[in-house]
């Protein structure tokens, strides 16, 4: 058996990348997804594609953020772990899974396949994730009324709240970003990301209590793939009140207000406080993403 031979594909070539059967390819997100060809890479055997990965980054972003898709033919996780070990950008990996992948032996081999070209590559695990769309014949969910939202220009509003809520936090990004640089990073990285998408800065809301109380904030956003929750958070003091729902509720009516036709969600698995609000506010699991990160993000 020859050695692999691993390229990054160009636009004369970028038809390659299809040439490789997926069992997995029903997960939507990739076929609308638009990857640039230069950021396509290919492990080839005696001609034939054996591992393929797609680095994705926004419209205006120069490096890659994450790799959206990456699989390997049956035997072929070195193929892959090579692939992903001398890639050029060492980014987080995103693994897309349909619902039920681990019931059906077909879906699980492939998933495992990735997992242990990623694990050979040297990447680790970092979190399971629930992906949610809602669209409108859902119904959209009930506003409680308990709490005032309004606007905030001033971003070191929503930097206090985030050092706040990440405080106390079960979501695996921002525990990763507090033991790198504690809550200041924690928080920043989030204002990053709001910032990063093309959406109105208008449309972060800060809530408060009817006393006047910070209750919490949420982030109605627009990613390159189109309306999402961009961010849900109460701070500590003000939980144990399902508060999260009525976040959850305000982000939903505010993008569907501004002509929102599904709304994209996620959370960590293991966050099943905020997977139950999802639930209550009729927002089913499409997905799941198993994320990775290299071992550079260790």
């Amino acid at each position: 058996m020859t050695d692999p031979v691993i390229r990054t594909l160009t636009a004369d070539d970028a038809a390659l990348f299809d040439a490789h059967p997926d069992p997995l390819a029903a997960t939507e997100g990739h076929r609308k997804t638009v990857f640039r060809p230069e950021w396509k890479r290919v492990a080839l055997r005696d001609g034939a594609v054996v591992a393929r990965g797609a680095w994705w980054g926004g419209p205006n972003d120069q490096e890659p953020v994450n790799v959206n898709w990456f699989d390997v033919a049956e035997g072929e996780e070195e193929a892959g772990a090579a692939l992903l070990r001398t890639s050029p950008w060492q980014v987080e990996l995103e693994i897309n899974l349909p619902g039920g992948w681990r019931d059906d032996p077909v879906l699980r081999a492939a998933a495992e396949a990735r997992f242990a070209a990623a694990r050979a590559a040297g990447y680790t695990l970092l979190v399971e994730r629930f992906q949610y769309r809602w669209t409108p014949d859902l119904g959209l969910p009930e506003r409680p009324g308990r709490l005032r939202f309004e606007p905030e220009p001033d971003d070191a509003v929503f930097f206090d709240a985030l050092r706040r809520i990440h405080s106390v936090t079960l979501d695996a990004h921002a525990l990763r970003a507090k033991e790198k640089g504690g809550l200041d990073l924690a928080a920043q990285e989030e204002l990053d990301f709001f910032h990063w998408c093309p959406s109105p800065r208008e449309w972060w809301q800060i809530a408060r209590t009817p006393d006047g109380e910070l209750a919490g904030i949420h982030i109605p956003a627009h990613n390159p793939s189109g309306p999402t929750i961009g961010f849900i958070g109460v701070v500590p003091e003000q939980r144990g009140h399902g508060y999260a729902y009525d976040l959850l509720a305000e982000c939903t009516h505010h993008l569907v207000r501004y002509g929102a036709e599904r709304v994209t969600a996620s959370t960590d698995q293991g966050n099943a406080p905020m997977a139950a609000h999802f639930a209550k506010a009729g927002f089913p699991v499409v997905n799941e993403r198993i994320n990775f990160q290299p071992s550079s993000g260790d």
